[in-house]
């Protein structure tokens, strides 16, 4: 808590990269800490996550998410373990699959310590995870479920909301009034035609902004993903070979799955199976059929999709599925290529010409999609190195990410002029890009902070002769 009236911003992640959003509020009566994720990708910024935290994790007093995937909610189980004592707020839709995921990622990397020890590949005598599935099990204790549009009050000075914005179930950005201005985090904006959520809903008013900058420097492509998804598919299966589609399990797998129906429902693509092989992509499924409220798909076309798809649960059937001659489309997490069963698949099928491995997301800097988006000639797994012979195609229009264009049309919406906008969640090039789009358009004073940067909002003491109360 601070001792002078001053409102502070520590920018502890998603500065300067795509990953490890951490963003701190620290004002005269409660720290708050928007989002808190794992840092992924280049091996610097994953050595980051077993670093102390930069601010005392017990005088942090509420930490709200505004959604899910692990590079926003993957780091709550150490900051318990370090000492985080608050609630931690979230939508119910959020809260189901932050429990999937986090349990998930705590499995993965037991599994990953046990095979370094095993294998004798890890420098540390006694390689440990991060975090256990114990650990993120004292985590959810923490749980606290906030429906969207209803203002939460965290103090007399402080209240805000969630607001939908499209990205994947559940995904909000904050809108917060505190000491009199409005602050707003974009969390990750979604598109205007995701086939499977409503549109962003638009901030009317912002003194401080904080808006993600995946795809600041880039336009998707005008092709519907449907058509594009039918030429790929239809490519591959002319040549009798499998389509590996590395995907995340929540959100870019469940839109692959409705895709893929409508292009076997009107006879663009052949009938060959197609498998989902995540048990957190399943899982998140299910979920995603709780909640109807939340996306597009009425109960009975969800079932129709869903029932197409075939379930792969046991590892063991992982790998009679890649002995398998038949052609098919295989669904497998990790999106990036980082880890999971999908990497099974890559040592088997990316030395095949006849094969095709199709990227559907952002693939951040120093994973193994990255490197397949730049055209790397080998990949590295498990300590061998695999030639590239697949075919690699992308189909950037399926991203979850809003692009520039749309980005600057949320920006748009905001009536007044916002005394300060950040620039986050984005690699440099395209944060600099962006940054200069809206200084072009608005004229509106921007920064993109470098990371664990502490910037001075306003003095809560003064009187503020802007408006930001009602909605």
């Amino acid at each position: 808590m601070n001792n002078n009236p001053d409102v502070h911003l520590t920018f502890l992640g998603a500065a300067g990269t795509v990953t490890g959003s951490k963003h701190l509020l620290q004002t005269p009566g409660l720290n708050i800490l928007v989002d808190c994720g794992l840092f992924q990708g280049i091996k610097p910024l994953r050595e980051m996550n077993w670093d102390q935290f930069s601010f005392p994790p017990q005088a942090v007093n509420f930490i709200i998410l505004t959604h899910a995937h692990l590079d926003h909610c993957g780091y709550l189980p150490v900051l318990v373990k370090q000492g985080f004592k608050g609630s931690i707020i979230m939508t119910p839709p959020t809260a189901e699959l932050a429990k999937l995921i986090l349990l998930d990622s705590a499995n993965l990397q037991e599994e990953d310590a046990k095979h370094a020890k095993e294998n004798g590949y890890s420098k540390h005598e006694n390689p440990l995870p991060l975090y256990t599935q114990e650990d993120v099990h004292h985590t959810l204790g923490h749980f606290q479920y906030q429906n969207d549009e209803e203002w939460i009050v965290l103090s007399s000075d402080i209240r805000f909301r969630f607001r939908r914005n499209g990205h994947i179930l559940g995904s909000c950005f904050v809108e917060m009034d505190c000491y009199g201005r409005r602050i707003v985090f974009s969390g990750d904006l979604g598109r205007q035609n995701s086939v499977l959520f409503p549109p962003p809903l638009e901030p009317d008013r912002a003194d401080f902004l904080l808006i993600e900058s995946t795809y600041g420097n880039r336009l998707h492509s005008k092709t519907p993903a449907i058509d594009q998804l039918a030429d790929v598919i239809n490519e591959c299966m002319n040549r009798d070979g499998n389509l590996l589609i590395p995907s995340f399990a929540v959100g870019r797998a469940q839109e692959l799955m409705v895709l893929i129906h409508e292009l076997k429902k009107s006879n663009r693509i052949p009938n060959v199976p197609v498998y989902l092989d995540t048990p957190m992509g399943e899982e998140a499924t299910t979920i995603l059929e709780h909640f109807p409220q939340w996306h597009k798909l009425d109960p009975k076309t969800c079932n129709a999709i869903f029932a197409e798809v075939k379930m792969v649960k046991k590892l063991d059937d992982t790998f009679n599925l890649i002995k398998n001659k038949e052609r098919k489309i295989v669904i497998a997490a990790s999106g990036m290529l980082t880890g999971g069963r999908v990497l099974h698949y890559i040592k088997e099928y990316v030395n095949h010409d006849r094969n095709t491995i199709l990227l559907v997301g952002y693939q951040a800097e120093g994973t193994r999609g990255r490197a397949l988006h730049e055209g790397t000639h080998e990949l590295k797994m498990h300590g061998k190195y695999f030639d590239v012979r697949a075919q690699v195609r992308e189909l950037d229009t399926l991203s979850g990410h809003a692009d520039q264009s749309e980005l600057i049309k949320w920006v748009g919406a905001i009536r007044n002029k916002p005394e300060r906008i950040f620039i986050v969640h984005g690699e440099p090039d395209a944060a600099y890009a962006f940054s200069n789009k809206i200084k072009h358009v608005f004229g509106y004073n921007t920064l993109i902070p470098s990371l664990r940067q502490d910037v001075v909002l306003f003095d809560s003491s003064k009187p503020f002769s802007g408006n930001t109360s009602g909605n």
